[in-house]
């Protein structure tokens, strides 16, 4: 487990999965989804799915009796959970104010975004691959919740770095697009060109979203020090490995209620 160093009320609870099953659990998952997979859509045994996410539920103890999943769509809906598990909704994105109600996001190179505001009363967690992050998923995450931005925190997630991250002219002109006034030309740093590689650009999606927050007035961003890509210890990838399993990343308001 990764837990995120950032100064979060004490009553939420935050921690990213990684590939590896924790300490004692049994491992449910094998060959490109070993050990700890938490996704049903990926291909992995069902029951092997099922299992894992117990396991995860079981680490939370007291604190958190439900875990809200999502059908992640590369999209920027974002899901209200409470009142316990409502379905699996299509989002990519999920807000929470119950206590002992955790939301997650499931990414294999994807960044996760978790919020929660300074009083520890609403948390958040969103999928921000590039399409979301440039369509506006961190916009209608942060819009979604009831205290300002300047109250709120952001961890990012682990995600694929930008030196793992090649994409096409076309994207880094969908970004430029989005960013018109005096941030365009810091976004235009968030893409390197490709040496030998003509209309290709090695992206960080890490400084990008810490662009985005900060133009929506989120100044408490943490995180962003890990790549998915590179460390096949810790993380499953996509684009290292298609045929893969996915971590979680997951917060929740602790189910004592407020400390």
């Amino acid at each position: 487990m990764i837990y995120p160093d950032w100064p979060a009320p004490a009553n939420v609870l935050a921690v990213s999965t990684t590939r590896q099953a924790p300490a004692g659990a049994a491992v449910a998952s094998c060959g490109g989804y070993a050990e700890f997979n938490l996704a049903s859509h990926v291909g992995d045994a069902p029951a092997a799915v099922a299992a894992n996410r117990g396991v995860l539920l079981e680490q939370f103890g007291a604190d958190v009796h439900a875990v809200q999943w999502l059908n992640q769509v590369h999209g920027v809906e974002v899901f209200c959970a409470g009142g316990g598990v409502g379905g699996v909704p299509d989002a990519d994105a999920v807000i929470c104010r119950e206590p002992g109600q955790a939301v997650a996001v499931l990414t294999a190179d994807c960044l996760p975004v978790l919020f929660c505001d300074r009083d520890g009363r609403e948390v958040a967690a969103a999928h921000a691959g590039w399409r979301g992050l440039c369509n506006g998923v961190l916009v209608n995450t942060i819009s979604a919740f009831k205290a300002p931005p300047a109250q709120l925190m952001a961890w990012l997630g682990p995600a694929i770095s930008s030196r793992h991250f090649e994409v096409g002219a076309e994207v880094r002109a969908d970004f430029l697009g989005r960013f018109t006034g005096p941030e365009s030309s810091c976004v235009d740093r968030a893409f390197v060109p490709c040496a030998g590689a003509p209309d290709k650009y090695l992206a960080d999606l890490y400084q990008l979203a810490r662009l985005q927050l900060k133009s929506l007035g989120v100044d408490a961003i943490y995180g962003g020090g890990h790549c998915t890509v590179s460390d096949e210890t810790l993380f499953y990838s996509y684009r290292r490995q298609p045929r893969c399993g996915r971590q979680a990343s997951v917060i929740a308001l602790r189910a004592g209620g407020y400390f």
